[in-house]
């Protein structure tokens, strides 16, 4: 069961990188500002000049989004092998779901307070915890308590 459970863990995880990755790769221009921070403060202390930063990051900026979409890709395929592994050794599909769809969540409001600055508001974490309570609830239902209740619609 532990081992389950780790690869699910893990199968969240990288699902929130891989979502984070994408958001870097295809939406606003994140990795160019931090290009531009990172050489700001590493040209403090290397005396660089302003426009020897903005050119450097106008270089690299493609290959830094063709990068974050190889990351992509790559946790969505490692994501897939976890996930399988995590059902194999898992007793129960729900209780797979579950685990993976905690990690994914937290570790997606994490990564994304990290490296995009986004902060959850409470509303978030309420609905989170309702969609995790729901989840539970489908999880506690046994597989002897659904053919126990079939049992009794048929008598």
């Amino acid at each position: 069961m532990f081992p389950g459970v780790f690869y699910a863990l893990l199968a969240g995880f990288l699902g929130a990188v891989a979502s984070s990755s994408a958001k870097l790769s295809l939406g606003a221009d994140y990795l160019k500002g931090v290009c531009e921070t990172g050489l700001r403060t590493w040209g403090e202390q290397r005396k660089f000049r302003q426009a020897d930063e903005t050119t450097a990051c106008d270089r690299l900026h493609i290959p830094l989004r063709l990068l974050c979409g190889g990351l992509l890709f790559t946790c969505n395929a490692v994501m897939w092998t976890f996930l399988a592994k995590a059902l194999r050794y898992s007793s129960s599909s729900t209780q797979t779901t579950v685990t993976t769809t905690a990690s994914n969540f937290i570790s997606s409001a994490f990564l994304g307070q990290l490296i995009f600055g986004e902060a959850q508001i409470t509303l978030w974490w309420v609905g989170i915890s309702l969609t995790f309570s729901g989840l539970l609830v489908l999880q506690r239902v046994s597989p002897q308590d659904r053919q126990h209740d079939a049992g009794d619609k048929d008598e």
